[in-house]
């Protein structure tokens, strides 16, 4: 029972971090209708950025801060300067584009920072939480972070006016653009929160997976499975996604014989077939339908 209630927290803890990824993901996708490939790399990147600030002198939680507002410009950059051109382009047009800038971004990191481990530091420490040897401070840090952020982003979603408005703009934008709000703007807000979010998951993740380039290829699988398991039309799918995704994995890797940490990958890639062929919507994903 104890094996079992630690590899419970320990995935509620992992899940934490494909939450943030899987719900950055189901905000582009909302946005855009694609999912965005070098979601992984952006999130890597700005942790190499927070990492920098560090070696320079800068404390943890300012150089979280510094990183969060470099990444939501940053996102805002990209979608204006990359993607609005490619609004009306064809899907396969839109996913080169985000291929092309997976490579960019990930070959620029090497380039930059090398392709060596380097040790990334946790603000919450090592020691087990409360005395308890099930979960350690930093995943218990893990999990607060994610749910005070998703916390924020309700309220933000559900009484601010721009909350209301790239809700809008994302759902419905004709109707959005009938009332006066500038749908590309949204848009925009969106790929820059979403950059911030996948910032917070690379930052949280770096301590456990180290720091280097490849670091987020995994994380954003299990991101993309959480995400088609909650519903892509549904942030708070992606939510409880990247939750069941983090605990059927650890569950997985230690009750299935023959599974062990080396198939846990092929797991999430399986859960997102199975997922597309028995529910395509997911879990709490609605069905769009189109008048034709």
């Amino acid at each position: 029972m104890e094996l079992f209630t630690n590899q419970v927290l320990a995935g509620i803890a992992t899940g934490a971090i494909y939450a943030c990824m899987a719900l950055a993901v189901v905000m582009i996708y909302q946005a855009i209708d694609h999912l965005n490939f070098a979601q992984g790399e952006m999130a890597m990147f700005s942790t190499f950025i927070s990492w920098q600030l560090m070696q320079w002198g800068v404390s943890y939680w300012a150089a979280f801060l510094i990183t969060l507002a470099f990444s939501f410009v940053a996102g805002i950059a990209i979608e204006r300067i990359l993607f609005k051109p490619l609004a009306k382009a064809p899907v396969l047009t839109n996913v080169a584009g985000f291929i092309a800038l997976f490579a960019i971004i990930n070959s620029s990191a090497g380039l930059i920072w090398d392709f060596t481990i380097k040790q990334y530091p946790t603000p919450f420490g090592s020691a087990p939480f409360l005395g308890s040897q099930l979960i350690s401070t930093h995943q218990a840090g893990m999990i607060g972070v994610t749910v005070l952020l998703l916390l924020g982003l309700y309220f933000f979603f559900q009484y601010t006016r721009i909350g209301l408005a790239m809700r809008a703009a994302a759902s419905v934008p004709e109707s959005a653009r009938l009332v006066g709000i500038n749908t590309s703007w949204m848009i925009a807000l969106g790929w820059g929160m979403a950059t911030a979010i996948g910032s917070i998951a690379g930052m949280l993740i770096a301590p456990v997976v180290f720091l280097e380039p490849n670091m987020m290829g995994g994380v954003l699988i299990y991101g993309f499975a959480a995400a088609v398991l909650g519903g892509l039309s549904s942030p708070l799918g992606a939510v409880v996604g990247g939750f069941l995704v983090g605990v059927f994995e650890n569950l997985a890797g230690t009750y299935i014989p023959g599974v062990g940490n080396e198939l846990k990958l092929p797991i999430a890639l399986a859960l997102i077939i199975s997922v597309l062929v028995v529910k395509p919507a997911g879990l709490l994903g609605r069905h769009i339908v189109k008048r034709v």
